[in-house]
Protein backbone atom coordinates (compact mmCIF):
# COMPACT_ATOMS: atom_id res chain seq x y z
CA UNK A 1 0.00 0.00 0.00
CA UNK A 2 1.63 3.78 -1.26
CA UNK A 3 1.89 5.68 1.39
CA UNK A 4 -0.25 9.04 1.74
CA UNK A 5 1.65 12.33 -0.29
CA UNK A 6 1.88 15.58 2.08
CA UNK A 7 0.80 18.06 -0.45
CA UNK A 8 2.97 20.83 0.60
CA UNK A 9 1.85 22.94 -2.34
CA UNK A 10 -1.58 23.18 -1.15
CA UNK A 11 -0.19 23.77 2.11
CA UNK A 12 2.14 26.50 1.37
CA UNK A 13 -1.26 27.89 -0.05
CA UNK A 14 -3.28 28.13 3.05
CA UNK A 15 -0.46 29.73 4.40
CA UNK A 16 -0.16 32.22 1.80
CA UNK A 17 -3.81 32.97 1.86
CA UNK A 18 -3.00 33.55 5.38
CA UNK A 19 -0.26 35.65 4.95
CA UNK A 20 -2.32 37.70 2.41
CA UNK A 21 -5.34 38.41 4.77
CA UNK A 22 -3.54 39.57 7.52
CA UNK A 23 -1.23 41.89 5.47
CA UNK A 24 -4.72 43.70 4.56
CA UNK A 25 -5.41 43.85 7.86
CA UNK A 26 -2.35 45.36 8.87
CA UNK A 27 -2.34 48.00 5.84
CA UNK A 28 -5.94 48.45 6.82
CA UNK A 29 -4.57 49.65 9.90
CA UNK A 30 -2.83 52.19 9.02
CA UNK A 31 0.72 51.00 8.10
CA UNK A 32 2.73 50.42 4.73
CA UNK A 33 2.60 47.31 3.19
CA UNK A 34 5.78 45.06 4.72
CA UNK A 35 8.63 45.40 2.63
CA UNK A 36 11.56 42.49 1.35
CA UNK A 37 14.30 43.54 -0.02
CA UNK A 38 16.39 40.85 -1.95
CA UNK A 39 20.27 40.91 -2.90
CA UNK A 40 21.24 38.64 -5.58
CA UNK A 41 25.16 38.73 -6.11
CA UNK A 42 26.16 37.05 -9.93
CA UNK A 43 23.97 35.44 -12.44
CA UNK A 44 23.59 31.84 -10.70
CA UNK A 45 20.85 30.53 -12.71
CA UNK A 46 18.83 28.51 -9.95
CA UNK A 47 19.32 31.44 -7.95
CA UNK A 48 17.27 33.40 -10.20
CA UNK A 49 14.30 31.20 -10.37
CA UNK A 50 14.24 31.51 -7.19
CA UNK A 51 14.20 35.16 -6.40
CA UNK A 52 11.82 35.34 -9.73
CA UNK A 53 9.43 32.90 -7.33
CA UNK A 54 10.10 35.28 -4.15
CA UNK A 55 8.74 38.35 -5.79
CA UNK A 56 5.94 36.52 -7.59
CA UNK A 57 4.86 35.16 -3.74
CA UNK A 58 5.52 38.59 -2.35
CA UNK A 59 3.12 40.10 -4.83
CA UNK A 60 0.21 37.89 -4.64
CA UNK A 61 0.27 38.54 -1.01
CA UNK A 62 0.37 42.27 -1.07
CA UNK A 63 4.03 42.50 0.24
CA UNK A 64 6.44 44.81 -1.79
CA UNK A 65 9.54 43.85 -2.95
CA UNK A 66 12.95 44.89 -4.43
CA UNK A 67 15.80 43.21 -5.54
CA UNK A 68 19.53 44.52 -5.21
CA UNK A 69 21.40 43.03 -8.85
CA UNK A 70 25.12 42.73 -7.85
CA UNK A 71 27.72 41.80 -10.12
CA UNK A 72 29.79 38.43 -9.59
CA UNK A 73 32.83 41.18 -9.14
CA UNK A 74 30.90 42.76 -6.21
CA UNK A 75 33.95 43.00 -3.32
CA UNK A 76 32.72 42.14 0.42
CA UNK A 77 32.57 45.88 1.38
CA UNK A 78 30.44 46.95 -1.67
CA UNK A 79 28.33 43.93 0.01
CA UNK A 80 28.64 45.12 3.25
CA UNK A 81 27.80 48.42 2.37
CA UNK A 82 24.25 47.50 0.55
CA UNK A 83 23.43 45.16 3.29
CA UNK A 84 24.07 48.16 5.49
CA UNK A 85 22.08 50.56 3.30
CA UNK A 86 19.43 48.31 3.93
CA UNK A 87 19.51 47.95 7.52
CA UNK A 88 19.15 51.85 7.89
CA UNK A 89 16.32 51.75 5.38
CA UNK A 90 12.61 52.69 7.36
CA UNK A 91 11.01 51.06 4.50
CA UNK A 92 12.51 47.70 4.39
CA UNK A 93 10.97 44.94 6.65
CA UNK A 94 12.99 42.21 6.00
CA UNK A 95 16.58 41.56 4.13
CA UNK A 96 17.99 38.35 2.43
CA UNK A 97 20.73 37.84 0.99
CA UNK A 98 20.35 34.64 -1.97
CA UNK A 99 23.14 31.56 -1.35
CA UNK A 100 24.87 30.69 -2.64
CA UNK A 101 27.16 33.43 -3.16
CA UNK A 102 29.54 33.38 -6.14
CA UNK A 103 33.13 32.24 -5.98
CA UNK A 104 35.42 35.37 -6.77
CA UNK A 105 38.27 35.47 -9.22
CA UNK A 106 41.75 34.76 -8.16
CA UNK A 107 43.78 37.19 -6.55
CA UNK A 108 40.65 39.01 -5.65
CA UNK A 109 39.02 39.21 -1.57
CA UNK A 110 36.27 36.21 -1.20
CA UNK A 111 32.87 36.90 -0.11
CA UNK A 112 32.55 35.56 3.34
CA UNK A 113 29.02 33.93 3.74
CA UNK A 114 29.18 34.15 7.71
CA UNK A 115 30.39 37.60 7.92
CA UNK A 116 27.69 38.29 5.09
CA UNK A 117 24.43 37.26 6.82
CA UNK A 118 25.72 38.37 10.27
CA UNK A 119 25.78 42.15 8.90
CA UNK A 120 21.71 41.79 8.39
CA UNK A 121 19.86 43.22 10.86
CA UNK A 122 18.05 40.68 13.16
CA UNK A 123 15.43 42.67 13.16
CA UNK A 124 14.89 42.34 9.48
CA UNK A 125 16.66 38.39 9.28
CA UNK A 126 13.84 36.79 7.91
CA UNK A 127 15.79 33.69 7.16
CA UNK A 128 16.71 33.42 10.77
CA UNK A 129 20.75 33.31 10.06
CA UNK A 130 21.57 35.38 12.71
CA UNK A 131 23.76 34.41 15.77
CA UNK A 132 21.17 37.04 17.86
CA UNK A 133 18.00 35.02 16.41
CA UNK A 134 19.76 31.22 16.38
CA UNK A 135 20.09 32.13 20.00
CA UNK A 136 16.69 33.27 20.65
CA UNK A 137 15.65 29.73 18.97
CA UNK A 138 17.65 28.10 20.97
CA UNK A 139 16.16 29.40 24.32
CA UNK A 140 13.11 28.61 23.14
CA UNK A 141 11.88 32.42 22.50
CA UNK A 142 12.18 32.79 18.96
CA UNK A 143 11.97 36.05 17.15
CA UNK A 144 11.47 34.54 13.68
CA UNK A 145 11.65 30.84 12.78
CA UNK A 146 13.76 29.17 10.02
CA UNK A 147 11.78 29.13 6.73
CA UNK A 148 12.16 25.52 5.96
CA UNK A 149 12.27 24.24 9.16
CA UNK A 150 9.42 26.13 10.43
CA UNK A 151 7.41 24.95 6.91
CA UNK A 152 8.04 21.39 8.06
CA UNK A 153 6.40 22.11 11.54
CA UNK A 154 3.39 23.48 9.80
CA UNK A 155 3.17 20.64 7.20
CA UNK A 156 2.87 18.34 9.90
CA UNK A 157 0.84 20.16 12.40
CA UNK A 158 -2.36 20.67 9.42
CA UNK A 159 -1.57 16.59 8.41
CA UNK A 160 -2.37 15.56 11.67
CA UNK A 161 0.62 14.19 12.33
CA UNK A 162 1.71 15.24 16.23
CA UNK A 163 5.60 14.63 17.15
CA UNK A 164 5.18 14.93 21.07
CA UNK A 165 6.61 11.66 22.38
CA UNK A 166 7.75 10.64 19.24
CA UNK A 167 11.19 9.87 17.78
CA UNK A 168 12.23 11.97 15.44
CA UNK A 169 15.76 11.34 13.17
CA UNK A 170 16.77 13.94 11.26
CA UNK A 171 19.35 13.47 8.61
CA UNK A 172 21.71 16.59 7.80
CA UNK A 173 23.52 18.73 10.55
CA UNK A 174 23.20 21.92 8.33
CA UNK A 175 23.08 25.37 9.82
CA UNK A 176 20.14 26.15 7.36
CA UNK A 177 17.74 23.13 8.15
CA UNK A 178 19.15 20.15 10.15
CA UNK A 179 20.14 22.03 13.39
CA UNK A 180 17.41 24.12 13.92
CA UNK A 181 15.05 21.90 12.61
CA UNK A 182 16.11 19.19 15.53
CA UNK A 183 16.04 22.44 17.94
CA UNK A 184 12.31 23.08 17.32
CA UNK A 185 11.23 19.67 17.21
CA UNK A 186 13.03 19.28 20.81
CA UNK A 187 11.37 22.32 22.39
CA UNK A 188 8.54 22.39 24.91
CA UNK A 189 6.11 24.07 22.80
CA UNK A 190 6.16 25.72 19.70
CA UNK A 191 4.72 27.85 16.94
CA UNK A 192 2.07 24.79 16.53
CA UNK A 193 1.65 23.78 19.97
CA UNK A 194 3.30 21.63 21.93
CA UNK A 195 1.90 18.36 20.01
CA UNK A 196 4.28 19.39 16.93
CA UNK A 197 7.29 19.63 19.50
CA UNK A 198 8.21 17.27 22.33
CA UNK A 199 10.02 14.80 20.24
CA UNK A 200 12.60 13.08 21.14
CA UNK A 201 15.32 13.78 18.49
CA UNK A 202 18.23 12.39 16.90
CA UNK A 203 20.32 14.50 15.11
CA UNK A 204 22.33 12.13 12.34
CA UNK A 205 24.90 12.83 9.36
CA UNK A 206 26.34 11.63 6.42
CA UNK A 207 29.37 10.16 8.30
CA UNK A 208 26.89 8.47 11.95
CA UNK A 209 27.74 5.07 12.05
CA UNK A 210 25.19 2.40 11.51
CA UNK A 211 23.29 5.09 9.76
CA UNK A 212 21.07 2.41 8.17
CA UNK A 213 19.96 1.46 11.74
CA UNK A 214 19.03 4.19 13.18
CA UNK A 215 16.88 5.61 10.72
CA UNK A 216 15.43 2.65 10.96
CA UNK A 217 14.23 3.59 14.75
CA UNK A 218 12.05 6.51 13.75
CA UNK A 219 8.79 6.73 13.86
CA UNK A 220 8.97 10.35 12.00
CA UNK A 221 12.21 10.85 9.18
CA UNK A 222 13.73 13.88 8.02
CA UNK A 223 16.01 13.86 5.14
CA UNK A 224 18.10 17.02 4.45
CA UNK A 225 21.82 15.72 3.80
CA UNK A 226 21.97 17.23 0.53
CA UNK A 227 22.33 13.45 -1.22
CA UNK A 228 20.63 12.60 -4.42
CA UNK A 229 18.30 8.91 -3.02
CA UNK A 230 20.58 8.52 0.19
CA UNK A 231 18.21 7.40 2.33
CA UNK A 232 16.68 4.06 0.93
CA UNK A 233 13.47 2.14 1.62
CA UNK A 234 15.47 -0.38 3.68
CA UNK A 235 16.37 2.67 5.86
CA UNK A 236 12.77 3.06 6.96
CA UNK A 237 10.62 1.69 9.45
CA UNK A 238 7.42 0.62 8.14
CA UNK A 239 5.03 3.35 8.81
CA UNK A 240 7.33 5.89 9.80
CA UNK A 241 6.32 9.09 7.83
CA UNK A 242 9.29 10.39 5.58
CA UNK A 243 9.70 14.49 5.29
CA UNK A 244 12.24 15.06 2.11
CA UNK A 245 13.97 18.24 2.60
CA UNK A 246 16.43 17.35 -0.08
CA UNK A 247 16.44 18.66 -3.82
CA UNK A 248 19.24 17.36 -6.30
CA UNK A 249 19.31 17.45 -10.24
CA UNK A 250 20.24 13.71 -11.50
CA UNK A 251 20.07 13.27 -15.98
CA UNK A 252 17.99 16.41 -15.81
CA UNK A 253 15.35 15.17 -13.21
CA UNK A 254 14.91 16.58 -9.98
CA UNK A 255 15.34 14.01 -6.77
CA UNK A 256 15.23 14.45 -3.26
CA UNK A 257 17.55 12.77 -0.52
CA UNK A 258 14.80 9.87 -0.34
CA UNK A 259 14.59 6.92 -3.00
CA UNK A 260 10.97 7.99 -3.46
CA UNK A 261 9.30 4.63 -5.31
CA UNK A 262 10.95 2.29 -2.65
CA UNK A 263 10.23 4.66 0.24
CA UNK A 264 6.64 5.24 -0.86
CA UNK A 265 5.68 1.49 -0.61
CA UNK A 266 7.13 1.68 3.32
CA UNK A 267 6.20 5.04 4.82
CA UNK A 268 2.64 5.70 5.84
CA UNK A 269 3.29 9.44 4.89
CA UNK A 270 5.65 11.21 2.34
CA UNK A 271 6.63 14.56 0.59
CA UNK A 272 7.22 14.15 -2.75
CA UNK A 273 10.31 16.19 -4.87
CA UNK A 274 9.29 18.53 -6.23
CA UNK A 275 5.84 19.86 -4.67
CA UNK A 276 6.62 18.65 -0.96
CA UNK A 277 8.64 20.92 1.20
CA UNK A 278 10.04 23.67 -1.30
CA UNK A 279 6.68 25.42 -1.08
CA UNK A 280 6.25 25.84 2.13
CA UNK A 281 9.84 28.07 2.48
CA UNK A 282 8.69 30.59 0.52
CA UNK A 283 5.51 30.70 2.28
CA UNK A 284 7.12 30.98 5.41
CA UNK A 285 9.37 33.60 4.47
CA UNK A 286 6.08 35.54 3.78
CA UNK A 287 5.12 34.84 6.98
CA UNK A 288 8.25 35.94 8.94
CA UNK A 289 8.37 39.39 6.16
CA UNK A 290 5.34 40.10 7.66
CA UNK A 291 6.28 39.63 11.86
CA UNK A 292 9.33 41.83 11.08
CA UNK A 293 7.12 44.93 10.04
CA UNK A 294 4.75 43.94 12.96
CA UNK A 295 7.63 44.25 15.18
CA UNK A 296 9.06 47.16 13.88
CA UNK A 297 5.82 48.91 13.66
CA UNK A 298 5.56 47.96 17.55
CA UNK A 299 8.91 49.07 18.10
CA UNK A 300 8.55 52.69 16.76
CA UNK A 301 5.35 52.77 18.35
CA UNK A 302 7.19 52.14 21.86
CA UNK A 303 10.17 54.11 20.67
Amino acid sequence: MSAMRLDGKQIALEIRNEVARDVQQFVAAGNAPPKLAAILVGEDPASQVYVRNKERACQRAGIASQLDRMPATTTPAELLERIDSLNQDASVNGILVQLPLPETPVGEPALDERAVLDAVDPMKDVDAFSPINVGLLMQGRPRFLPCTPHGIIQMLHRSQIETAGKHVVVVGRSEIVGKPMAMMLAQKNGSCGPETANATVTLAHSRTQNLAEICRTADILIAAVGRPEMIRGNMIRPGAVVVDVGINRVDDRLVGDVAFAEAEQVASAITPVPGGVGPLTIAMLLHNTLLAAKLQAREGAVG
